[in-house]
C-alpha cells in the first residue's frame, strides 16, 4: 500500500508541476513588468527543480509519471488566450496565475489527504510544490 499511494502522488505531483510550467510558459511573452516576469521565471525554474526530484523517484519506482489532464490543460490555454486577447495586462496574468495556484493548491492537498501511505520523501514533495504555488499566488497581489 505504502509503494502504491508513494506512485500515486508522486504521479499527480508530475502532472501538476507539468501544468505550472506549461501555464508559466504560456504567459512569459506577454509580461510588460520586468520584475513580475523575473518572478515567474524564477517560479518555473523552481518547478523544473521539483520536477527532476520526482523524475528521479519516479524512476526509481519505474514509473513514467503523469501528463497534465489534456481537456484542463486545453482549457487553461484556451481560458488564457481569450482573456489576453480581451486585455493583455500583467493584471490579467496575475489572475490567470492566480486561479492556476488555487486550483494547484487545492488539488495537491486533495492528494496528499488521498494517499496518507505515501512515503515521506514523496509527502514532502508535495508539501514543496504547495508551498511553491503558494509564495508565487502571494507574490501575483502586487500585480492584480
Amino acid at each position: 500500500m505504502i509503494e502504491q499511494d508513494t506512485i500515486k502522488l508522486l504521479r499527480e505531483c508530475d502532472a501538476g508541476v507539468k501544468m505550472g510550467i506549461s501555464s508559466i510558459d504560456d504567459v512569459l511573452d506577454y509580461v510588460y513588468a520586468t520584475n513580475f516576469k523575473e518572478r515567474l521565471i524564477e517560479c518555473r525554474d523552481k518547478h523544473l527543480r521539483l520536477q527532476s526530484e520526482i523524475d528521479e523517484l519516479l524512476k526509481k519506482y519505474h514509473d513514467d509519471g503523469k501528463e497534465p489532464n489534456p481537456m484542463a490543460k486545453s482549457m487553461s490555454y484556451i481560458k488564457t488566450n481569450v482573456k489576453l486577447i480581451v486585455n493583455e495586462s500583467d493584471g490579467t496574468i496575475a489572475d490567470l496565475i492566480t486561479d492556476g495556484c488555487n486550483m494547484g493548491i487545492k488539488s495537491l492537498n486533495k492528494y496528499l489527504n488521498k494517499y496518507v501511505a505515501a512515503d515521506e520523501k514523496s509527502k514532502d514533495i508535495a508539501k514543496k510544490l504547495i508551498k511553491q504555488e503558494q509564495d508565487l499566488l502571494e507574490g501575483m497581489r502586487d500585480f492584480l
